[in-house]
């Protein structure tokens, strides 16, 4: 049974607010729970754009995992600079990150580093640099099951463009990559129909490519929606990223995943505007506010309806108002934590109800050195 007001500080009075509290001991069984989902470490590539933090980094690395993925060349770095030996950039890159991507490749030559792509001209621009550089770079084919984002559909072209990475002799043809992301059915059996009829089309794929004598070894696929989905096919890869810190989006939607919320917003009442009204430091500068309301679940209170948000307010409507006064404490687990953490230069440890320490957000930016 979880303990009660296990997020709360013993002396809140000595942290600002909005503060980002996160809880190591938490994080530490969603790794746990990670590692048994997959059933091990080897198809395990966890996603580091949730955290973008050293220290989890290194939580993860203790388990044996050593395959991560990330979204941006700040983040890939940060994972090479603290000790991951196989990166992969999940975002084609483009413009002046293929020069960054080769420098990275050049500084932290104890990674493999590899990207995903999904054009004919970034393919071959990526093969003329290396071909300058006298270096060969693995890249995954960005597959398009559905979600249309990024990827290209598994098809003629796709073949194609695979066979372009096979003959080409300054790249590495890495396999099939594919996000599912818009599969997030809250029922499990609709979510695995769903995940499966669509990732039909990319084993057919992979057959089809085989046949043809190109090698296609490895698949990464999904997201934290359907990891546990993908964690149960053979040879593929699963890359969750949220699991790592959880929040109330997901875990309002898969609760079955058993998955603990890690990260926490400590909030204070600044204002109380009319009887029923609360308003907390809580704006679309604090937290992700691309949702619709409700962003935030209050851990502490009890009935309540978030009205509004602007740059640096949060106002709630509450029968329980007259119970606070400004400068009251509230815990709060955001909607969506992604884009919440990096609102934050950095984070808050706690153990116990005590402050730890103090973790940095170290790729919020989308520059570090390169």
């Amino acid at each position: 049974m979880e303990q009660k007001n296990w997020y709360a500080l013993d002396k809140p009075e000595e942290v600002i607010s909005p503060s980002l509290l996160v809880y190591p001991e938490r994080i530490e069984k969603n790794i746990q729970r990670m590692i048994g989902i997959s059933g091990g470490v080897q198809f395990l590539r966890p996603h580091v754009k949730t955290h973008k933090m050293a220290e989890i980094i290194k939580m993860q690395l203790k388990h044996g995992i050593y395959k991560f993925k990330c979204a941006t060349i700040a983040e890939a770095e940060l994972l090479a600079q603290s000790g991951a030996t196989d990166i992969l950039l999940a975002v084609q890159p483009t413009g002046a990150n293929i020069p960054r991507l080769f420098a990275l490749m050049e500084t932290y030559r104890q990674a493999k580093f590899s990207a995903i792509v999904d054009s004919g001209q970034i393919i071959d621009q990526i093969a003329t640099m290396a071909k300058l550089k006298e270096q060969v770079v693995s890249l995954w084919l960005d597959i398009n099951n559905g979600m249309n984002r990024t990827g290209i559909v598994p098809g003629d072209k796709a073949f194609e463009l695979y066979r372009a990475l096979v003959d080409s002799p300054q790249l590495v043809a890495a396999g099939l990559h594919v996000y599912d992301g818009h599969i997030r059915d809250p029922d499990f059996s609709l979510r695995k129909e769903k995940c499966d009829t669509a990732f039909q089309e990319v084993i057919q794929l992979k057959e089809r490519l085989q046949k043809a004598g190109m090698p296609v070894e490895h698949m990464v696929a999904g997201g934290s929606p359907s990891f546990e989905i993908h964690a149960a096919r053979k040879n593929v890869e699963t890359s969750p990223g949220t699991t790592l810190l959880w929040d109330r989006g997901y875990g309002g939607l898969f609760p079955e995943m058993q998955f603990l919320p890690a990260a926490v917003l400590m909030t204070r009442v600044i204002s109380k505007p009319r009887a029923d009204y609360l308003c907390f430091d809580l704006g679309h500068k604090s937290v992700a506010s691309e949702m619709p309301l409700p962003r935030v679940e209050f851990l502490n209170a009890g009935q309540y309806t978030q009205m509004g948000q602007s740059e640096e307010h949060l106002v709630v409507e509450s029968p329980e108002a007259d119970t606070y006064a400004p400068g009251d404490i509230a815990y709060v687990v955001p909607k969506h934590i992604c884009p919440t953490v990096a609102k934050y230069d950095s984070v808050l440890t706690v153990k116990e109800g005590k402050v730890t320490g103090r973790w940095k957000v170290a790729a919020r930016d989308h520059k570090m050195l390169t």
